[in-house]
């Protein structure tokens, strides 16, 4: 458990980065999303969702973070969470997946500021207040900063926390979600990268 609580604190300070750094200096992060084509030594090479195979230099001492399926009855008001949404027609807005967060990183990455999940998502980083049932789901408030948002999160709607995994679970094919920073050559860096596990697939 000491292990997997360092590992949670350096993906904790990688999804901080990747969520807060300015707009003007937005180039520097680059969230890669994909399925592993190869680890070879300190080089891990990605199959992006585009379609383009994209390598990332793995830093020193890199980590490997696993995902575990969760439910929305999981979701209770104290929970810390991150919530991909996006408008819906009818007003206000809707999950696109729910990342229920592990005690240690209540707080990373507070707020709520554009996403590249899809076209005009949202990522929501809040503490919860409450979770009302619903005709088809939840409606979950959430509160960050002294501000106040409602999210209606479907039945069907993935959710997620994080789980135990080591740097030799990282297998061609496997679907990963890697926070990477960009070096002013086009270098791509990582010290983590989240990878789906027991068939739990990265929604974020």
């Amino acid at each position: 458990m000491r292990a997997f609580s360092a590992v949670i604190t350096g993906l904790g300070i990688a999804l901080l980065s990747a969520a807060t750094i300015p707009a003007a200096s937005a180039a520097e992060t680059v969230r890669v999303r994909g399925t592993v084509e190869s680890v070879d030594g300190a080089k891990l090479t990605v199959k992006t969702r585009e379609g383009n195979s994209t390598a990332i230099k793995l830093n020193d001492n890199w980590k490997v973070t696993g995902v575990a399926k969760a439910s929305l009855n999981d979701i209770k008001p104290g929970d810390f969470v991150g919530i991909a949404s996006l408008p819906k027609s009818r007003g206000g807005d809707g999950a696109l997946e729910v990342l229920i967060f592990p005690a240690g990183m209540k707080g990373t990455g507070e707020g709520s500021y554009p996403w590249d999940l899809k076209p005009n998502s949202t990522m929501t980083n809040a503490t919860v207040t409450n979770a009302v049932k619903d005709v088809d789901g939840r409606n979950i408030t959430v509160t960050f900063h002294g501000k106040e948002k409602t999210i209606s999160v479907a039945d069907d709607t993935t959710v997620v926390t994080f789980a135990a995994a080591a740097q030799g679970d990282l297998k061609p094919g496997m679907t990963v979600f890697v926070p990477s920073q960009k070096a002013d050559d086009g270098t791509l860096t990582t010290g983590n990268v989240v990878a789906g596990t027991n068939g739990v697939v990265p929604p974020m």
